[in-house]
């Protein structure tokens, strides 16, 4: 019988995968993660074009691959965000249906991942399908593949009708709208059920069962048949298609019918077997005039032609049973085993995630909201020991301590004043921070720069937009510029802000800088400079350096040495802490689908991971605080039991300034490293947030480019309106019809009276005398015609031609006496004499 129904697969053009998913991965993960997925990505694309951009067989093993594509497609979305704001990856896929027209062909553009993989989900179910049809049903494996196929092709159409629109938020082209998906999807679940028929005639199964699944099949391709009536689908179907379904159906009632009569038969029911029988040859009939030949009903004609002829013979010569009304009998059930099968997940046995080695982006997202937590803790709980730190240093160095008890004798340097000064000096002095420092305007201005680029390629953008859309109005379609790059305009004055609060970090370094250069040059010079700088007093007695405030004053250094060493230590720990949350999150990915709560995840492992060096970090503080308290009361007594005067202050007041500049000093080379890494560091990051805006900007241009050369040559073939008629005042004179001529003059009367009389024949010519000169004949003029003659035809008078005089002849409308030119005259013998 066959008559299969298939469709055509979509189409598409090529894609490069390798250069927009290469610089995502680069710069959202790492220049390493991106060369590690290399070799994925070249895959990648080799497998789109086998799946995509060649012939498929129809053969199964052809639809594995396009299984692992759209397996791979599903494992990318949570990766690598294929979409207008991120990767911009444009696939244009054509109209299955579409047979092209003057204008083209009917397609779509989309930069959407999903779009994608719903593009390949419609190729699954197409070439499902075809692979069925292709199958051999006279053997039980082929019948088997058949009815699995076509189920499944059912499934693929049924979930794209749920996905398209929801997923896409437009329908692309319309073989993927709902009408013709729906269409689709009852052909593909009638063939299946019509498979397992074939299944069941083959094995001889009882003929009630086989009544009540051909009874089905005939409702679906009744289904069908309605789905292809939507005017929106008719018009894209080929004319075959609706004869088919309409012959199908009416083939399966009387298969169904046929087989009730033979139940009908074997229970004694005779009259009802005529019957039944009598309509399955009538809705046989229908079968075959509706099949247009399209369909092979013979075999199946010709047995129920000879059951029911069989069967109403014995009745009327045997049974005599009584034949009822057809609308009497009970209706056939109805065995719906044809079912539309969901896709598997995933679809292909074979599959494996090319892109292994990048977590899915709910996962990196997870992971980088966890970093700038755990970041925010780190640097406020490194804040609040820096702090603590410099509030000693700065009332350290307001007591003159440790110096003041290091040298009692007013004579000497301090050795923690020339300890200081050696660091200062292996830090490179005062033409170190000179350098950083003269360097840090170069690097802000470049990163600033990087960023106004970045800003003025999105507005250059938007401006060419708005230009389009004023042009083309509602035929411009794209989505409007002021959306597409809101979030990268979030993301440029984010950046802005953070450079403009490391300017005033740089204006703070400045200042603190200017205060103390003086004193911080002193420190970078050598020793003797150092000696000459501090004044000197004169020589302390010898008991004061063993007084009990000195000694409880020297103990109270060490005890403020050891937390300065011991928050070095922290935090050391506060930056190595070890954690395994990329694990966490893929366990909460792979439970739910989703990760759940990602803040509580986070906060959880945060509390566990650093509420122990939180407190660490509080029990040296209040160690710092009863420290100093007991450091100001010791400093107080030996102050009063040291020597006093101008000298003596003057030389406290120099040390204590050179105590802050060392700790100024160290604070600045700190900073200013930091500000050199921090532009540094965030010179790619700026860098890598241009190159995507550029991404962007480009692929908006290469969009633009195409839909306006698309729009002006839809423009230019439209046909032209008709030009109006200018009015007759404005019309060219040659345009303009003139008045008719009025008719001439008779001048019959006139050519009566002055007819002249005809000419005399002109004399032969006479030879000239020997030797004489060459005699030439005189030319015969013949009169003028008379007045009112008039040679010339009037185009407006067909037909009229005034009378000549006798003698004239009308030679183009020129009158000319009869004889000219004259006759028989020859140039003289050896030519005309030269003058």
């Amino acid at each position: 019988m066959a008559g299969w129904i298939t469709f055509p697969l979509k189409r598409s053009d090529g894609v490069d995968y390798k250069k927009p998913l290469e610089k995502f991965i680069k710069n959202t993960f790492s220049a390493e993660t991106a060369a590690d997925n290399e070799d994925a990505i070249s895959e990648l694309s080799k497998l789109r074009n086998t799946v995509v951009m060649q012939t498929l067989d129809k053969h199964e093993s052809s639809l594995d691959p396009v299984l692992r594509y759209y397996d791979q497609l599903e494992a990318m979305e949570g990766k690598l965000p294929v979409s207008e704001s991120q990767i911009r990856i444009s696939y244009t896929w054509y109209d299955a249906f579409d047979k092209g027209s003057l204008f083209g062909y009917r397609k779509s553009s989309m930069s959407s991942l999903q779009y994608e993989r719903l593009c390949v989900l419609f190729n699954i179910g197409v070439l499902q399908g075809q692979i069925a049809a292709a199958q051999n049903f006279q053997t039980d494996e082929g019948l088997k593949t058949a009815a699995k196929m076509f189920q499944s092709a059912s499934g693929v159409f049924q979930q794209l009708k749920d996905k398209v629109f929801p997923e896409l938020h437009q329908v692309p082209t319309p073989d993927l709208s709902v009408e013709m998906l729906t269409f689709c999807g009852a052909v593909m679940l009638a063939q299946g059920q019509e498979s397992i028929w074939n299944k069941t005639e083959q094995d001889k199964m009882k003929d009630a069962v086989i009544a009540k699944v051909a009874a089905q099949a005939a409702d679906f391709y009744k289904s069908a048949l309605s789905a292809a009536q939507v005017q929106t689908v008719k018009q894209m179907l080929e004319k075959e298609w609706i004869s088919i379904l309409s012959a199908k159906s009416e083939f399966f009632k009387a298969i169904a019918e046929d087989h009730m009569a033979l139940v009908a038969k074997d229970k004694g029911a005779y009259g009802e077997g005529v019957t039944r029988f009598k309509q399955a040859e009538q809705q046989m009939a229908n079968a075959v005039k509706q099949s247009m030949g399209l369909v092979d009903f013979k075999t199946w004609e010709g047995r129920i032609k000879r059951e029911a002829t069989q069967l109403k013979k014995d009745n009327d010569f045997i049974y005599h049973d009584r034949m009822p009304d057809i609308d009497s009998l009970a209706p056939i059930g109805r065995a719906a085993l044809a079912k539309s099968l969901p896709l598997s997940k995933p679809a292909s046995s074979k599959f494996t995630d090319l892109f292994t080695k990048l977590v899915p982006m709910a996962v990196h997202n997870a992971l980088q909201a966890y970093e700038s937590r755990k970041g925010e803790i780190i640097s406020f709980e490194v804040g609040r020991l820096r702090e603590g730190t410099q509030l000693m240093n700065s009332v350290l160095a307001s007591l003159n301590l440790p110096a003041a008890i290091e040298d009692l004798s007013g004579q000497t340097i301090p050795k923690s004043v020339l300890d200081k000064s050696a660091a200062v000096n292996e830090k490179g002095g005062l033409n170190a921070i000179d350098k950083l420092m003269q360097d840090l305007p170069e690097l802000l201005q470049r990163n600033r720069e990087v960023l106004d680029e970045a800003t003025r390629m999105m507005d250059e953008e938007e401006r060419q937009d708005t230009q389009m859309r004023e042009r083309f109005t509602t035929k411009w379609t794209p989505k409007p510029s002021a959306e597409l790059t809101m979030q990268l305009r979030q993301e440029a004055d984010k950046y802005r802000g953070i450079l403009e609060n490391a300017v005033r970090a740089d204006d703070i370094v400045r200042e603190k800088y200017n205060n103390h250069r003086r004193n911080m040059d002193l420190l970078s010079k050598g020793e003797a400079e150092l000696a000459a700088a501090i004044p000197k007093v004169g020589a302390a007695s010898s008991s004061s350096a063993s007084t009990p405030a000195v000694q409880e004053l020297r103990k109270l250094m060490e005890q403020v040495d050891t937390i300065k060493a011991e928050r070095d230590g922290i935090e050391q720990d506060l930056k190595v802490q070890p954690d395994d949350m990329a694990v966490k999150f893929l366990s909460a990915l792979a439970a739910d689908g989703t990760i759940p709560d990602v803040e509580s995840i986070i906060s959880s492992n945060l509390s566990a991971g650093f509420d122990s060096v939180k407190e660490t970090v509080s029990e040296s503080i209040a160690r710092q605080e009863k420290i100093l308290a007991a450091v100001q009361a010791t400093n107080d007594k030996f102050v009063k039991e040291k020597q006093s005067g101008q000298a003596a202050t003057e030389r406290e007041t120099m040390l204590k300034d050179l105590a802050t500049a060392y700790d100024i000093y160290m604070e600045l080379i700190g900073n200013l490293q930091e500000g050199t890494k921090f532009y540094n560091d965030f010179t790619p990051i700026l860098v890598r947030y241009q190159q995507k805006t550029s991404d962007l900007v480009f692929a908006r241009k290469t969009e633009r480019e195409e839909l306006s050369r698309d729009l002006q040559k839809t423009i230019a073939n439209q046909p032209a309106e008709p030009t109006p008629q200018a009015p007759p005042h404005h019309q060219p004179p040659g345009a303009r019809v003139p008045p008719g001529r009025p008719p001439p003059p008779s001048t019959q009367p006139q050519q009566q009276q002055h007819r002249p009389t005809a000419p005399t024949p002109a004399a032969p010519p006479m030879a000239p005398p020997p030797g004489g000169p060459q005699q030439y004949p005189a030319p015969q003029y013949q009169p003028m015609p008379p007045p009112g003659y008039m040679p010339y035809q009037y185009g407006g008078y067909p037909g009229y031609a005034p009378p000549l005089p006798p003698g004239y002849y009308n030679y183009g409308g020129y009158g000319m006496p009869q004889g000219y030119p004259p006759q028989g005259q020859q140039p003289p013998p050896g030519g005309y004499p030269r003058q």
